[in-house]
């Protein structure tokens, strides 16, 4: 049978999340790195390349170790982007409640976007991999904070909790995309089915009415207050929001 190599560590089921295990394996040689010096390097890797080119080895290269000596605090890949995640959630301020939930947690989005703004990789983990350490659980607390006067089940301000997130990873995706893509050809695609004649509820966007509102991210959208001209960011974040919470 073949010696299993550090990388098939990233197969194994651990028990528990990353935060409830030793910081360091028991056995072995004393502690030379941290998990968050380890985080920390990732999180840079993955600002300056993206999230596949996060693995253990190029990690440990960037800290001029040798992989296997990762696993000793950092038991899988997973873990590794379960701590990322939770890493950047420290970059929130979270200012005492102002009582007024919607500018409160309008301030909480703002924030949302511009750390996913700083890291590009981060808007696909709030999506596909969710993670809630103590960084993510102090977020959590603080929207809790601020809709304690809220008459809205506990279980429905958590549920606003998690669609504040997952919306605004979605708008953060999809201004990535059109940033790395020429929008205006989506755009003049659009206003071509406009004109021809078979598509009337699309026409009917670019007239008077619609004000162009489906030519691209928000075009002709109303925003909210705080937002750039054009942007329905939270606009629309606040119609979610006062639907989850009724």
């Amino acid at each position: 049978m073949a010696t299993p190599t550090p990388e098939a560590h990233v197969t194994q089921r651990q028990d528990g999340p990353i935060w409830l295990r030793p910081e360091q394996a028991r056995a072995g040689r004393p502690a030379e790195r941290s998990r968050a010096e380890i985080t920390a390097a990732a999180v840079e890797l993955a600002d300056r390349e993206g999230l596949d080119a996060v693995s253990m080895r190029r990690v440990a290269t960037a800290l001029g170790t040798g992989a296997a000596s990762l696993y000793r605090y950092v038991a899988t890949r997973d873990d590794l982007l379960d701590l990322m995640t939770d890493s950047v959630a420290a970059e929130y301020d979270l200012p005492a409640p102002s009582g007024d939930w919607q500018t409160d947690l309008l301030t909480v989005a703002r924030q949302a976007r511009q750390i996913m703004r700083r890291h590009p990789w981060l808007p696909a983990q709030v999506i596909g991999r969710p993670a809630l350490g103590p960084h993510g659980a102090d977020l959590l607390e603080h929207v809790l904070a601020v809709l304690a006067d809220h008459p809205a089940a506990a279980a429905r301000k958590v549920e606003a909790f998690a669609l504040l997130g997952g919306m605004t990873a979605l708008f953060a995706q999809n201004e990535a995309a059109a940033a790395a893509d020429d929008a205006t050809h989506r755009t003049a695609y659009l206003r071509r089915l406009a004109a021809d004649g078979g598509h009337p509820r699309i026409a009917a966007l670019f007239g008077p009415a619609g004000a162009g509102a489906g030519a691209g991210a928000g075009e002709g959208a109303s925003a909210g207050v705080g937002a750039a001209p054009g942007d329905p960011f939270e606009d629309v974040l606040v119609r979610a929001l006062g639907g989850v919470l009724g």
